[in-house]
């Protein structure tokens, strides 16, 4: 009986809609994360009656025909980057971007690697560097002795020390823009991959030529909406559920059949 089969797709794609969603509302609070949706695809049909078909010798033709599917399967867990709301934090090395944007970030491979976590500290040898010591692109080192770090919307790093109260400007950052930011391959640890998906990046100063602007002081919070999750894992249940009693009506309705043969 195909319906056994085709709950049973039913089943596992609501499976996974429920992985997608415990990840989510597990990274409420994660700096700069972006929320995941599972986007699901029927799967071939089998023609028991061809819609079109003559049906008789006269020419009339079938109008609809039969089809009937063979379940559903997942299509792909889409990324959605809409941006988080900025969080105050008072510290003056964390950094949101408000709007389009992402810091590099030198991984130990070489390999540069994107954050929209800007939640960043100063390292022994005064480099900025991300929560797991990766050193943020371009580098920045900040003298010692430094009494004040202000960092403009623009990325210009100015600090004040106590030999001189002029802010000196000790670097300028920048970020990287994706045409196709969902194809971004994430690693965890907050940072991403390029991929073919995504397409080059590119690189500009913040607050220019479409790129966000960096707010000195905040962190941007995880997109994610407890509310809409909760209600999307109430769904996913209920059609699991759903799909397991189709499943135990198909065994029952194939029992029924057997004892008549007997």
């Amino acid at each position: 009986m195909m319906a056994l089969r085709t709950a049973a797709t039913g089943m596992a794609a609501q499976q996974l809609n429920v992985e997608v969603i415990s990840n989510n509302i597990a990274n409420m609070n994660t700096i700069g994360f972006k929320k995941g949706r599972a986007e699901f695809e029927d799967l071939l049909y089998q023609d028991v009656e061809q819609a079109g078909a003559q049906s008789s010798s006269t020419g009339t033709v079938v109008p609809t025909g039969i089809q009937i599917g063979a379940g559903v399967k997942a299509g792909s867990v889409y990324r959605i980057t809409t941006q988080g709301s900025p969080t105050q934090t008072g510290n003056s090395m964390d950094l949101a971007i408000n709007g389009v944007g992402y810091f590099q970030v030198q991984l130990p491979s070489g390999e540069t690697a994107y954050t929209r976590a800007g939640n960043f500290s100063v390292n022994a040898q005064g480099q900025i560097v991300t929560s797991d010591g990766y050193q943020v692109i371009p580098q920045i080192s900040i003298p010692q002795g430094a009494t004040a770090i202000t960092i403009s919307a623009s990325g210009q790093v100015q600090v004040t020390t106590s030999a001189s109260t002029t802010p000196q400007q000790v670097g300028q950052l920048q970020t990287a823009s994706f045409f196709n930011e969902a194809g971004l391959q994430a690693t965890g640890n907050n940072l991403f991959l390029q991929t073919d998906a995504s397409g080059s990046p590119t690189v500009g100063t913040p607050d220019a030529n479409g790129l966000g602007a960096l707010m000195q002081g905040y962190t941007e919070s995880s997109n994610v909406d407890a509310v809409s999750e909760i209600t999307s894992l109430i769904v996913a249940q209920r059609a699991y559920e759903m799909n397991s009693k189709v499943i135990t009506t198909a065994d029952q309705m194939l029992s029924t059949n057997s004892q008549m043969k007997q």
